[in-house]
């Protein structure tokens, strides 16, 4: 009827609990210690584990968190001496579905197991029903959605991000800067059971100590100068979902701290509060640092990594998928071109042989900052390999026939003033003279946008920052 795994480190009752579960039709496995019976589980999972709350070794506690962490849908119950109920307790927080006291008669023990079984089948339905849904969305993801790509380590992620998602473990995902860490995160998030809760981001490396602590957890009225309300934090905001930490490897000492109570406890203070709070939060962090170096290096907590290290995703860069250059390429073309008002519907051969011969360093984000640039400067109507950057073409810069050449008589600066006029003027025009775009578009902040307009004639003096 159904597999279980006893484990109990006294005989006899191991041996009595075996033979009244096989009598009642079950597959029976018993062993004598935890580390046995994760052996065995990992071998061949089972529909129930029941085991002794205290054994030499890994206790029932140690067993049902490995257990947990192997197979969040994993059912387990512990058996425990009378006066002993508190410790239950606390193994049913752990995951643990249920408790039984001994010394207790047969029947109770193939109820309780019936129960459990009951419980087994159920989550196992959710699970092969939250696998065919997530396989369905990470399909359309991988062509149509943000995680674009067809080559195998792709491939391989998704189905990875399809497992892990079904589960409440805590993700870490590692890649290099630009590789889409943030869109794996919030694949985790729509494939989970959680998708319909909040999905809140924190940008680790961007705060300062003190506003990151009051980012995470809030601040209460008065806590420190400047907080003259209460503030929630992202924890709280992020209760019922997930919260990515971006960039976890770049927090402070003391916020680390603070940070394993949370994931151990699963409740937070405020800044300048004593109130104890709940939350029901799933943790999903990124960073492009070795943590393991940083542990031996002493910048960040072992027990912090392994509590963020449960499930690793890793992120290839994109040189280690070149088939997906050109996929990417022809995506980004269809992201952008109407939104800065070009009619451009692809990328000859040249253009997509200049994207292959690069290496990458700054992965997909580069990628995507190359096409949008080809597409604000492009004339035709598919991009060439002479709309792109020149580093990639390993020429010198397409100017029209307009632009200044340089003569003896005119100092290199008045010619270098003069390609910046024409070049703001492009991209001015570009943008439908939306300041804000331009200076986007220029990669330059507005004000000194501003500042340029105002030097080349295209502003009046004194024109007020606000949009033209």
């Amino acid at each position: 009827m159904a597999r279980i795994l006893v484990i109990d480190d006294h005989d006899t009752l191991r041996e009595g609990m075996a033979v009244t579960l096989t009598r009642a039709g079950h597959t029976v496995s018993a062993v004598r210690s935890g580390a046995d019976g994760l052996a065995a589980w990992r071998k061949t999972p089972f529909d129930l584990v029941v085991t002794d709350l205290k054994m030499d070794g890994m206790d029932g506690i140690e067993v049902t968190k490995a257990l947990k962490a192997l197979d969040p849908a994993a059912v387990v119950m512990v058996v425990t001496a009378f006066g002993t109920i508190e410790t239950a307790v606390r193994a049913m927080q752990e995951g643990a579905y249920d408790f039984i006291t001994k010394p207790f008669p047969p029947e109770v023990l193939r109820a309780k197991v019936d129960k459990g079984l009951e419980l087994s089948t159920t989550r196992r339905q959710v699970e092969k029903l939250t696998a065919r849904t997530a396989a369905h969305d990470a399909d359309a993801a991988l062509t149509h959605g943000s995680l674009v790509g067809d080559s195998e380590p792709m491939h391989r992620l998704v189905a990875q991000v399809r497992k892990v998602a079904a589960s409440e473990a805590t993700v870490l995902v590692r890649g290099e800067s630009g590789t889409g860490k943030e869109l794996v995160a919030r694949m985790v998030h729509q494939m989970s059971p959680r998708k319909d809760g909040p999905f809140v981001v924190v940008h680790c490396a961007a705060l300062a100590e003190t506003l990151l602590e009051s980012e995470l957890f809030g601040h209460e009225r008065g806590a420190f100068t400047g907080a003259v309300k209460r503030k929630l934090g992202r924890f709280e905001l992020a209760d019922g979902g997930t919260l990515f930490l971006d960039e976890i490897g770049e927090i402070p000492a003391s916020v680390q701290t603070k940070l394993l109570r949370v994931l151990q406890e699963k409740e937070i203070q405020r800044v300048g509060g004593e109130e104890t709070l709940k939350v029901d939060v799933r943790v999903v962090s990124a960073t492009h640092r070795d943590l393991q170096a940083e542990v031996k290096a002493g910048r960040f907590r072992e027990d912090l990594y392994y509590r963020l290290h449960i499930v690793p995703l890793i992120l290839p860069p994109l040189r280690e998928r070149p088939e997906d250059i050109a996929v990417l390429a022809r995506h980004f073309v269809a992201k952008h071109a109407a939104r800065v008002n070009r009619r451009i519907t692809g990328l000859d051969d040249s253009a997509l042989r200049a994207l292959a011969r690069h290496a990458w360093p700054g992965n997909v984000r580069e990628l995507e900052n190359v096409i949008e640039q080809a597409l604000v400067f492009a004339e035709g109507e598919v991009l060439t390999d002479v709309d792109l950057p020149s580093h990639l073409t390993g020429g010198t810069p397409r100017m029209d026939a307009g632009l200044p050449v340089p003569h003896g008589d005119r100092p290199l600066p008045d010619i270098l003033e003069d390609l910046e006029r024409q070049l703001i003027a492009r991209a001015y025009e570009k943008a439908g003279r939306v300041k804000t775009e331009t200076a986007r578009l220029l990669g330059i902040k507005t004000s000194a946008l501003y500042y340029k307009l105002e030097k080349y004639g295209f502003l009046p003096k004194g024109t007020p920052p606000e949009e033209g």
